[in-house]
């Protein structure tokens, strides 16, 4: 496979929840001079708009750090003028500054070199039973994600899906909404992001979910990091579900998916630089262990449908 390695800009910062600070706050020239150290990474996912308050100031800071952009991360969730939704705001007018954010976005990645923007629409959903028109928010969602993606054709926009956060129910919630919207806008450049984190949150099998939109042809982009399949603690990857992690660089692998991976991975504990480089690391030797296990005996393993005789191999391949 021919991959990349990219980390996520905004996760090089300050890190806290309602309890506690755990990493202190950087200005993007610091979190830039992080992400150098990180020396088993090529390049990063920048974030727009909360990275660009002066534009030219932040192209500049960017381009002048020598680091690649993998993607711009579409943004529109924070500010307040997204409170009841971005792309699905009952205020028309809310819904058009959604997509020249995305118009914005696809031109930063031109700027920057890219062919991709990233976008979670964390806070297009709903809280409560009557609180929205379910029939009105999927055909807004449809209708400007559609436009916005017009814009730039050679520009590929990956939607990422998550169960919650902001909403406690998101309109893009699982991979098969997530496909079935990518559908109906039907446009060549929209596909979708494959979180490991995400999948595992909603329940669903990591590889399978990938194999969905690969069949599909429209995975896009895989950002990897772990969780305990209950809420999203952005982990090391491969550090709880481990062998998950394996059977998605044998999918990977089988389906011959080249690009870049991104690292949504939180730090909470330790030092910021050696946690990323782990992160990196691990899903490289995830991808070397299915090397040495060998795909024709994973393949061989999955046509013999017996998991006992599966695990005591790849028990011992660890040894």
């Amino acid at each position: 496979m021919a991959i990349k390695h990219a980390l996520m800009v905004g996760m090089m910062g300050r890190v806290a929840d309602r309890f506690h600070e755990y990493q202190s706050a950087r200005d993007l020239i610091g979190r830039l001079e992080l992400a150098k150290q990180v020396t088993n990474a090529d390049g990063i996912e920048i974030v727009y708009p909360s990275e660009f308050k002066n534009m030219p100031e932040t192209i500049r800071i960017v381009k002048e750090s020598g680091l690649t952009v993998s993607a711009v991360n579409l943004n529109v969730k924070q500010e307040k003028r997204w409170q009841r939704g971005s792309f699905t705001n009952p205020d028309p007018d809310i819904r058009r500054q959604a997509v020249q954010e995305m118009r914005v976005a696809m031109d930063l990645a031109v700027e920057f070199g890219t062919d991709m923007i990233s976008c979670c629409p964390l806070i297009d959903g709903h809280n409560y039973s009557f609180e929205v028109d379910y029939l009105k928010q999927w055909g807004w969602m449809e209708e400007c994600i559609r436009e916005g993606a017009k814009h730039r054709p050679e520009i590929r926009l990956s939607l990422e899906y998550k169960l919650n956060e902001s909403r406690n129910s998101n309109v893009l919630s699982d991979m098969g909404r997530s496909l079935y919207m990518v559908e109906r806008i039907g446009l060549p450049n929209v596909g979708v992001t494959m979180d490991v984190g995400h999948a595992l949150v909603v329940k669903e099998t990591p590889a399978e979910a990938l194999s969905l939109a690969a069949l599909a042809n429209k995975l896009f982009y895989v950002h990897f990091n772990d969780n305990a399949r209950e809420w999203d603690w952005d982990m090391m990857p491969g550090t709880v579900n481990f062998w998950d992690l394996i059977e998605v660089m044998f999918y990977l692998r089988r389906i011959g998916w080249g690009g870049w991976f991104s690292y949504d991975v939180i730090v909470r504990d330790g030092d910021m630089v050696e946690g990323m480089q782990t992160s990196i690391e691990a899903v490289k030797i995830a991808d070397q262990l299915v090397d040495k296990i060998g795909m024709a005996n994973l393949e061989a393993m999955i046509r013999e449908g017996d998991p006992g005789r599966a695990y005591s191999q790849l028990f011992r391949a660890l040894l």
